[in-house]
């Protein structure tokens, strides 16, 4: 009686074994069959050749190879924390214009598929909208130098139709493919992505030209391009995701966590303060009014987290951390160092969140990039003070360390601490260059996350380079002063250009006429820097050809 009791207990303690494991085995499977519907099959929205017969549907799941080899994204973490409604930052918006789209083609076929010469847009009419009319000012019309190949991020073969299989390999072009070479007579950019339109026009003196219109096209692939899948970004502090498209683009997802009014709080340090989907946004605006280029394009999207997140999402990671809040929500909080949990959780009204998508760079397999460590980086300690801060003469020692010691590098820093400034950004402690270019090229302002966050608070010791240095370039000093008269005032050409997005408004209006104030500041640095160094000495010619200043110069 004794033995029959002991085996039937091994049995019991089998089966219980046994059901366990097929309760895990099936938590496992459960995300795969919720994706076998057909809503949730992505393909390929690239366009065919004209006389190549229909391509077989895409597989489910890119390998990682796929999503990967054309591009990738350096910034540091990303936004996070509960998403927030918009109402508050409606009521408080006003109105605006638009910018007339200007079209560029290119005259024949050729190997700089975006090059310099494109014709301008016509002049804008006497009643054009304020942005419109800045663009056509003389100080936003002067040439490039002309581009030599070695100018050039990428030396494409135009006659090459793009080719979505290429994406297995490091080559965009496929030689041994005869169907995907042009018809007669077709343009081979139209075959081409906008996000590859972007990669392509890369050169040594700007992301993007003035006038290029795969910019805007690619604003607009940002938001409607459907999500075929998501994946967290590895590194960093807060949660970021990696959405890729339909036409094999990618972006980098910053949700929202903070309504539009909310500012940092005062007892935040620079380097614990959230990460703002909408400073993202504010960040490309401003850099493009500031003539810079420098901001690869951002724009605001509306995702469902069920359809576009959790539903072709591959990393378990990801999807395990979804719950129904008590609300009845749906909310997820992801991996990362700070704030990825259930206090901290991006939650959607009921399943809709708001969020940025920064479009890739290059990937660094085709195009290296340099990072370098700013010098006038922050200690990033609760009581240290880096040597900036307590050294007057600390420029003096930068300008006799390579590569600050000669060419433009040092005149890069200035604008990019106008343009820190001017979003109350602290969070600059490295920047990235392109490696082919070597020294003599501009920084990429990435990772703008931690900008706008006071409105009420001017940070001056953004601006310690300016004032240590006393340098800035005869460009960038005429758009600025000619971004603080009324007929070119920031903070509306900043709002006009903002209204174009799809979840303006993008800043609250405190933040707009802060950076009025902001740039009052600047140009009385520069005055003060002329009045004590000399005009020549502070102010770096850096046009190629006479340019019509005279309403800019006082």
């Amino acid at each position: 009686m004794k033995m029959l009791l002991v085996r039937k207990f091994r049995v019991l303690i089998l089966m219980v074994f046994l059901v366990a494991c097929t309760m895990h085995i099936m938590i496992d499977l459960l995300p795969r069959l919720e994706r076998r519907g057909p809503e949730s099959r992505p393909g390929c929205s690239c366009p065919p050749p004209a006389a190549a017969p229909p391509r077989a549907a895409a597989p489910r799941w890119p390998s990682k190879h796929t999503l990967r080899i054309l591009q990738d994204f350096s910034a540091e973490p990303a936004s996070n924390l509960s998403s927030q409604s918009r109402e508050a930052a409606e009521r408080a918006a006003g109105g605006g214009g638009g910018e007339g789209a200007a079209e560029e083609r290119a005259a024949g076929r050729t190997r700089r598929l975006i090059g310099p010469g494109a014709p301008r847009p016509p002049p804008p009419a006497a009643n054009a909208a304020p942005l419109a009319a800045l663009f056509q000012h003389p100080l936003y019309r002067a040439a490039l130098p002309p581009l030599a190949d070695g100018d050039l991020l990428f030396n494409v073969n135009s006659d090459i139709r793009f080719n979505p299989r290429a994406a297995e390999q490091p080559e965009w072009q496929n030689e041994d493919h005869h169907e995907e070479f042009l018809p007669t007579g077709e343009t081979s950019i139209d075959s081409y992505p906008n996000w590859l339109k972007f990669h392509i026009g890369i050169n040594r003196y700007e992301l993007y030209s003035r006038h290029n219109p795969a910019i805007e096209a690619l604003l607009q692939d940002l938001v409607s391009q459907k999500i075929t899948s998501v994946a967290m970004k590895s590194g960093g502090t807060q949660l970021k995701l990696i959405m890729t498209f339909q036409n094999y683009g990618q972006a980098l997802f910053k949700p929202m966590k903070q309504t539009r009014e909310q500012e940092t709080p005062p007892d935040f340090f620079y380097f614990s303060d959230y990460e703002r989907h909408n400073a993202e946004i504010a960040a490309f605006h401003l850099d493009r009014i500031l003539d810079f280029r420098r901001v690869p394009p951002v724009a605001g999207r509306l995702v469902n987290m069920t359809r576009e997140i959790r539903d072709v999402t591959r990393d378990k990671k990801l999807w395990r951390t979804f719950f129904i809040s008590p609300a009845n929500n749906i909310c997820f909080y992801g991996e990362c160092s700070y704030y990825c949990s259930t206090e901290h959780a991006l939650c959607g009204k009921p399943d809709q969140i708001e969020g940025s998508l920064a479009a890739f760079l290059p990937d660094l397999s085709l195009a290296k990039r340099k990072t370098w460590r700013n010098p006038w980086r922050r200690s990033y300690h609760k009581r240290k003070k880096a040597e900036w801060e307590v050294d007057p003469d600390y420029c003096e020692e930068v300008k006799q360390t390579p590569p600050y010691d000669s060419g433009t590098r040092i005149l890069d820093i200035m604008d990019m601490t106008v343009f820190d400034f001017l979003m109350g950004n602290m969070d600059r402690h490295h920047y990235e260059t392109f490696e082919k270019f070597g020294n003599e090229t501009f920084i990429i302002h990435l990772d703008n996350g931690r900008g706008f966050g006071k409105y009420s608070h001017d940070e001056l010791s953004i601006l310690v380079p300016l004032n240590q240095c006393c340098r800035i370039r005869k460009s960038t000093y005429l758009r600025l002063q000619l971004l603080a008269k009324e007929e070119y005032k920031l903070s509306l050409l900043m709002k006009e250009s903002l209204l174009k997005d799809k979840i303006a408004p993008i800043l609250y209006q405190p933040h707009l006429e802060a950076m009025d104030r902001r740039l009052r500041i600047v140009l009385k640095a520069v005055s003060d820097c002329i009045e004590k160094d000399g005009y020549d000495n502070v102010v770096e010619n850096d046009f190629n050809t006479d340019v019509n200043t005279a309403t800019t110069e006082r």
